[in-house]
């Protein structure tokens, strides 16, 4: 009798797994492990803008700007996380629209999978995540343009920049669209984050103007000591933002967070020489700027390139941006005032590049996308940096243009004298008294 019930328990068991829906359910069922992962890496991740990203930016201005510049940080969050929300991820990830966006499926964040395709995490998971790349990324391009816009211009642009720029590019690349068709690697950026922030940062820069006494009568930044703190939450939060890249605890979000600080710590160094032999003396807001360019240029490799690619790569950010940097300043007397484009722009574009290299299995990486060899990639690489690069020009051009038409885009020289602080938020950072 008990092997009868043993038999047809075994038998019922059997029968029950090899039911379609039996079987779906079990493959799809999420990870508790990644899911509490990637929700970490979230935090981590909106920990760079807030904050990181405003400390780091903060001390690199004067006193009287300081609070301006958190200020961006803090109400670009805000704007771009009900953007996100509303409309902003069905229209970068669902996949029911075209090559080139993607359907209102999904606004105000509904009808969301119980998992987000192969990523095996549940979509509300998926799209918190990408929520805080899309509040990093339009917050990067205020290091462009401080201490001179109107508060209107930055609230205006950072919402319609997003919208015609970043959401489209995101589903190119990410979302399923034209560009991941044709075998395109960023693994956390270089080309969605770094290129389309880069590109728009050149732009309002040499549209808006340089500061009054570029390039000749500059103070300096107003407190290093605030800059490094904010450049180590920014490697910290790296972490996340490379690492939760991986949509998993494995070991592909081990590797990329080994090599997210191999490379950071080689540019540091190098950018530290390279100052130490220009100018003299290593100072602290070129280590931590270098220690920014190894994070930018190598998070579009992150997830392929193994340890010795890393550091290669971050030895090439190193000199190249800080090259970019000077170049951009003394020669070309473009005020990019916190170098957005020469660290963040010519990095992702540097890292997107190097991956169709460093990504060669025979050099410790994964291997690059199928059917292709390196130089196949490397000329659908540099396809996608050109294409982006383009569009984020030309649109943040015109974005710009229209908002000139409605509003002004600088303070008054007088205002700029006072200090945004004072003249756009009646507030000071310290107590002069």
């Amino acid at each position: 009798m008990n092997r009868i019930v043993t038999a047809a328990a075994s038998g019922l068991a059997l029968l029950f797994a090899l039911l379609p829906g039996a079987a779906r359910a079990a493959e799809i069922a999420p990870s508790s492990g990644n899911i509490a992962w990637v929700l970490t890496a979230s935090a981590l991740v909106l920990f760079m803008t807030l904050p990181g990203l405003a400390l780091f930016y903060g001390g690199l201005v004067r006193a009287r700007n300081v609070l301006s510049v958190l200020m961006h940080c803090f109400v670009i969050c805000c704007i771009a996380s009900l953007i996100w929300a509303v409309f902003g991820y069905s229209l970068a990830f669902d996949d029911g629209g075209s090559a080139l966006l993607g359907s209102l499926d999904k606004a105000f964040l509904a009808h969301l999978a119980a998992t987000k395709g192969a990523t095996m995490l549940p979509e509300g998971v998926f799209a918190l995540f990408q929520m805080t790349f899309a509040i990093i990324t339009p917050a990067l391009i205020v290091g462009a343009f401080p201490e001179r816009v109107e508060f209107r211009f930055v609230v205006l642009f950072s919402t319609v920049w997003l919208v015609i720029v970043y959401l489209p590019v995101a589903h190119w690349v990410w979302g399923g669209g034209f560009l991941a068709a044709r075998g395109v690697i960023d693994f956390a950026g270089g080309i969605v984050v770094h290129t389309t922030a880069g590109v728009a940062a050149l732009v309002t820069a040499l549209m808006l103007g340089a500061r009054r006494g570029f390039p000749n009568h500059l103070t300096p930044p107003h407190n290093p000591t605030m800059t490094m703190v904010g450049g180590g939450m920014l490697w910290f939060g790296w972490f996340g933002f490379n690492g939760g890249s991986a949509l998993a605890a494995d070991a592909t979000a081990a590797s990329a967070i080994i090599a997210t600080h191999l490379s950071a710590a080689t540019a540091a160094l190098a950018w530290m020489a390279l100052e130490w032999i220009r100018q003299g003396k290593p100072t602290s807001i070129g280590i931590v700027t270098g220690s920014v360019a190894g994070l930018a240029t190598v998070t579009p490799a992150a997830g392929f390139v193994g340890p010795l690619g890393a550091i290669v790569i971050g030895l090439c950010a190193g000199p190249v941006c800080y090259a970019a940097t000077v170049t951009m300043k003394q020669r070309w007397k473009i005020d990019d005032t916190l170098d957005v484009f020469a660290v963040h722009g010519v990095g992702g574009m540097l890292g997107s590049l190097l991956v169709a290299i460093f990504a060669l299995p025979a050099l410790g990486g994964t291997g690059l996308a199928d059917n292709m060899d390196w130089r196949q990639q490397l000329a659908v690489q540099a396809m996608a940096v050109a294409l982006v690069a383009l569009w984020s020009g030309l649109a943040t051009f015109g974005i710009v243009k229209l908002i000139g038409l409605a509003t002004a885009l600088r303070v008054t020289e007088e205002q700029e004298d006072e200090g945004l602080d004072l003249a756009s938020h009646g507030e000071r950072a310290y107590d002069y008294t």
